[in-house]
Order: C-alpha cells, then sequence, then structure tokens
C-alpha cells in the first residue's frame, strides 16, 4: 500500500481552506496526511480543527516557496504527494484512483486529474456546485490513462522517489504561473506523465487571495521567457500561451469579464515586453509591484 500524502499551499483564504480540507475526508481512500503550508497562523484559520487534523507549516509567502516547504517536510514519509490548490474539490474515488494507477505501474512519475470542470474559465464555482458537477459527470469520463507533456497544478499526483533533486523554482514568485510546466517538464524526463478520467475533481476558481491583474500580466511574458531560456517550456507551448494572453488581454480590454482585470494584465504584458527590450526583464519584479 502506498503511502499517499495530500499538500496545500495557501493563503488569505481560510474559511474556503477550512471547506476543502473537510471535503478532503469524504475520499474512499482517505490520505495518510494532509500538510497546510501558510505564510501566517491566520491563514491556516480553522482548518488544524478538520476531523483529517492536517499539518500547519509555516513558511514565506510564494506558491513555489511554499510547495518546496511541504516537500522538505514529507521527504522521506511519503510515496507519493498529492499538490491541491486550496479551492480544488476531488471526486470521491480520486486518491483511490491515483494509488491504482501508480501501483500498477512503476514507470508513472506524475498524474493530474481530467476536469469536470473548470471555474478560472467560468467565473468560480461554489463547492457545492463543484459536488453537483462531480455527481452529475464524473461517471461519463472516459477512463483510459493518457500520457501528459506536463500536469496541472491545481492537482497533480508526483512519485516522490523520482523527485529527488527537484523543486519548484522560487525564482517565479507569489502566485508562480507556471510553475507547472516548469517542474512537470523535469519530471517528464525520468518517467510517464499521464491522466485519466478515473482520476477527476473540479477547480472552483475562486478569486480571492489571487495576484493583481498587472502582476499576473507581467508574469505572463517574464516567466514565459525564464523558462525558455531555462529550457523547460517548448517553443510552440511558449508561443501559443504568449500569444494567447496577449491576444485576449488587447481584445478584451475595453469590455472585460466581471472577475478578470484585463486592462491590469494588459498594462503588466506591455511591462514585460519594455523589460525584454531593455534586457531586464525578471520574473522576480512582481514582488515589488
Amino acid at each position: 500500500m502506498l503511502r499517499i500524502h495530500i499538500a496545500i499551499a495557501t493563503v488569505g483564504r481560510p474559511a474556503l481552506l477550512r471547506e476543502t480540507v473537510d471535503l478532503i475526508a469524504r475520499q474512499t481512500r482517505t490520505p495518510d496526511g494532509v500538510v497546510i503550508v501558510a505564510p501566517s497562523q491566520a491563514d491556516f484559520g480553522s482548518a488544524g480543527e478538520s476531523a483529517l487534523q492536517p499539518e500547519l507549516v509555516l513558511s514565506p509567502k510564494g506558491l513555489c516557496r511554499q510547495r518546496n516547504r511541504a516537500l522538505e517536510v514529507l521527504e522521506g514519509r511519503t510515496d507519493v504527494v498529492l499538490f491541491l490548490d486550496d479551492d480544488f474539490v476531488m471526486a470521491p474515488g480520486y486518491c483511490a484512483a491515483i494509488e491504482d494507477l501508480f501501483a500498477s505501474d512503476p514507470g508513472i512519475a506524475g498524474i493530474t486529474g481530467n476536469l469536470v470542470a473548470d471555474g478560472v474559465r467560468h467565473g468560480g464555482f461554489t463547492a457545492e456546485q463543484a459536488l453537483d458537477l462531480i455527481a452529475r459527470d464524473a461517471p461519463g469520463l472516459d477512463p483510459a490513462v493518457i500520457p501528459r507533456e506536463a500536469l496541472y497544478g491545481c492537482n497533480m499526483a508526483l512519485r516522490m522517489s523520482l523527485m529527488r533533486g527537484l523543486r519548484f523554482d522560487e525564482a517565479l514568485p507569489l502566485y508562480g504561473w507556471q510553475e507547472d510546466i516548469d517542474l512537470t517538464m523535469q519530471l517528464a524526463r525520468r518517467g510517464r506523465l499521464v491522466s485519466s478520467g478515473r482520476v477527476t475533481g473540479v477547480h472552483l476558481g475562486v478569486r480571492g487571495g489571487r495576484t493583481s491583474g498587472r502582476r499576473l500580466g507581467y508574469s505572463q511574458v517574464a516567466n514565459i521567457v525564464y523558462l525558455l531560456r531555462k529550457g523547460t517550456i517548448p517553443r510552440w507551448l511558449a508561443g501559443r500561451l504568449f500569444w494567447q494572453n496577449l491576444a485576449a488581454n488587447l481584445l478584451r480590454a475595453p469590455f472585460p469579464e466581471p472577475h478578470i482585470d484585463r486592462a491590469g494584465r494588459l498594462a503588466g504584458n506591455v511591462r514585460a515586453l519594455a523589460d525584454l527590450a531593455l534586457g531586464r526583464i525578471d520574473p522576480r519584479k512582481i514582488e515589488r509591484m
């Protein structure tokens, strides 16, 4: 039996965190532990009182820093670390499914879910809506195991024996945009990355606590340039992400979606492009914005 621990990095959303942790207790295969990493005690809220009795760990702010702290805490204690966003709701059989997949194929290095829905694209869901969507749509998903080039950071399970020496890049600060691509592209050199409809859930896409539009817009350019230079993102993917985001921000800035700061993102894009032209682009600049 594999040891499976869940790791959640969080900041500024204690009520949502408690709801997410309580829902983990509904798994048909209970995780062997839950580690929550946050910058302050206030960020934990009442999550420590959950029936799962999660381990609460402090860390400097930043998704990559916090996730690295979780890896440090779990070193030697687990076989699989499942990174979840603090607004991800798993289908009840999620943990059981990843255990089956990892146990059945030692060559699998990482697993990500085929999502029922992603609130990032739809303005966000409540946990109740997520549970309804899972009950309605999860049984119809294709259970086939599909190869993936990278994993989606809101829900990704990693085999710890293949993670030796790999860490999230802390040069990608705050929200860490594309940190999942960076890490899992490197992990893919050591084993297979896969997804399956057996592994599913809903990313609520809750907006509170997220990076500002201007900062995210800067990251949409700066992080891509950084990862290209590092060699952990394919040129075709970098180009697609760059042009999709720039075009969306430019075209929608005059008439933005209610939940997206398009003008801020566009301003961030422009500032990053100017820094690129001047030879001073750096993902870490968003920490000073």
